[in-house]
């Protein structure tokens, strides 16, 4: 089974990826640990990217395509795999599905968690990131994750790490940038959504409400999954 995952910064879609990927047993692919696997690791691809990224630009599709090409293609992946983090906007989502096609790889189902706007800005706000798995749910604001005190200080509710925030959690600014690309239905990420709501050819979109809780999301979640 091979999955993408779509919803805004705050959806809890890493959250549920980790779920997805656990019930299953399939890797959960991030696009931003593929750039550093190829950097770190001196691919050719990871070289090109370097030199866009040391200037400050964006790396082109034509080499981002071709290193999650590659990764999609590991033996870990033979059975399925949970994409996230890619593609952002509506191009890269038409290129990267010429590509599976040309693979031969078939793309099963599209999860999308959907959230109104001004709740997921809330979320981030509060969010709380585990220095050892940032998919360990940690958030001051919901009484179901809330991180556990010890010695006067909040850690990780699951395995008691450290807990951290991301400069841009707390900058409305780069927050509203975030979603601004996100929640762009004409060119953005949610025309990728709509793009792929349209594809047919056996790829499946499962929409789901993000506002319940983590429980009753994976619930819906996996109720729509074969």
């Amino acid at each position: 089974m091979n999955i993408l995952v779509f919803g805004p910064n705050g959806s809890g879609k890493g959250t549920q990826g980790a779920i997805v990927q656990k019930k299953y047993n399939m890797p959960h692919i991030e696009s931003g640990a593929i750039f550093r696997k190829n950097i770190g690791g001196g691919t050719e691809l990871g070289k090109k990217a370097k030199e866009y990224i040391d200037r400050g630009d964006l790396v082109p599709d034509g080499i981002t395509i071709p290193m999650i090409l590659d990764r999609l293609k590991e033996d870990d992946c033979k059975s399925g795999w949970l994409l996230d983090g890619f593609p952002r906007n509506k191009v890269q989502a038409e290129t990267l599905a010429k590509a599976l096609k040309d693979a031969n790889m078939p793309l099963d189902y599209v999860i999308e968690i959907v959230l109104p706007r001004d709740i997921a800005k809330l979320r981030i706000t509060g969010r709380r990131l585990c220095v050892n798995d940032n998919n360990h749910p940690n958030h001051i604001a919901f009484d179901a994750i809330k991180p556990v005190e010890k010695d006067g200080k909040l850690i990780c509710r699951v395995c008691g790490g450290e807990l951290k925030t991301r400069a841009d959690d707390q900058d409305d600014t780069a927050i509203d940038k975030r979603h601004d690309i996100y929640y762009d239905d004409t060119t953005g990420t949610m025309a990728a959504v709509i793009y792929f709501k349209g594809l047919g050819g056996g790829t499946k979109v499962i929409s789901v409400d993000g506002r319940p809780s983590i429980n009753e999301v994976s619930e819906a979640i996996m109720g729509k999954l074969a």
